[in-house]
């Protein structure tokens, strides 16, 4: 069997949309002949994708060309990325339509309108469009749409999607990368990291709706013998974040560091946060937290939010 898997993302990237894809055709490389397809943009992460997430080269990966423009979003805005999105889209079509696949699987809403051209296409969706009226055709059209939470499935049937075409899928973990020998003493050691501290970490982004703030500003109320600790991040939004975070003295901030020494950050800290808010939609009821199987794998006490998305787990 042969699958097309596309992805309009940089990779590698520091955005967990990333490991998601590749662990995915890592994955179904075991059942299927993979190809995933991605633009040719900028990246400042140089590594080989391959390395970098520590995923087995059991699938090929190809580039299309597009018109790169996000990497001047700051004085554009979101027109990089139409621009972005619409060029990849117009090189995705004349390679899809004469390459031969038992299945094209789409993982976000930019290669939807391949519906239209392939009978055996299959979208994978992760959060549910603002505006449903446009998309409405292609995801009758959709042979299966594939989702992370029971939530998200239950606003595709309440929009007269069949149940049994609508498969929920949640995210998880590779628990191999969490069979570490080492002590966590040696772990902090090797991290640059106090020993005679009490350490709470949060790993991942750090948009508004994570509710990473929150935390920040909880942490005054800790004694001095806990750090808290964030691991992750866009440059732009760590830069943010240190400024909303100045005078916390108890805070550190490390920035992003590599997916393959996440697992140690983990392993390291005593306790492990995942504190989305819940104002927004996307973390009440359609987020599935690759940190959260994360969390899990490490086998650290886990403080949560009460949230929908979160209990579903």
């Amino acid at each position: 069997m042969k699958i097309l898997y596309i992805v309009n993302a940089r990779i590698p990237t520091e955005k967990a949309h990333g490991i998601h894809a590749m662990k995915m055709c890592e994955a179904l490389a075991g059942l299927a002949n993979i190809e995933l397809v991605i633009p040719r943009r900028f990246n400042k992460i140089k590594g080989d994708p391959f390395d970098y997430y520590r995923v087995e080269r059991n699938f090929k990966i190809k580039k299309l060309p597009c018109l790169d423009l996000i990497i001047f979003d700051r004085l554009i805005g979101h027109l990089g990325l139409w621009v972005e999105s619409a060029t990849f889209f117009v090189s995705l079509f004349f390679y899809a339509l004469f390459k031969k696949a038992d299945v094209v699987y789409g993982r976000d809403k930019y290669s939807l309108p391949l519906v239209f051209f392939k009978k055996n296409f299959i979208s994978e969706i992760h959060t549910f469009p603002k505006n449903y009226g446009p998309y409405k055709q292609f995801f009758k059209r959709a042979k299966m749409i594939v989702v992370i939470t029971q939530g998200l499935k239950n606003l595709f049937i309440g929009k007269g999607i069949p149940a049994d075409r609508v498969l929920v899928a949640p995210d998880g973990v590779d628990l191999n990368e969490f069979k570490i020998q080492k002590s966590k003493v040696k772990i902090r050691e090797e991290l640059g990291l106090p020993q005679d501290k009490k350490i709470v970490l949060y790993a991942g982004h750090l948009y508004e709706w994570k509710g990473v703030q929150v935390l920040a500003d909880a942490s005054q109320f800790l004694p001095n013998n806990i750090e808290v600790y964030f691991v992750g991040g866009t440059e732009k939004d760590i830069e943010e974040f240190k400024q909303k975070t100045q005078g916390l003295n108890n805070v550190i901030i490390v920035g992003h560091r590599p997916h393959s020494e996440v697992p140690l950050w983990l392993k390291a800290a005593d306790v492990l946060i995942l504190p989305n808010s819940g104002k927004e939609a996307i973390s009440r009821h359609w987020t599935s937290p690759l940190k959260m199987f994360e969390y899990m794998a490490a086998g650290k006490p886990i403080v949560a939010s009460d949230l929908p998305s979160i209990r579903e787990i």
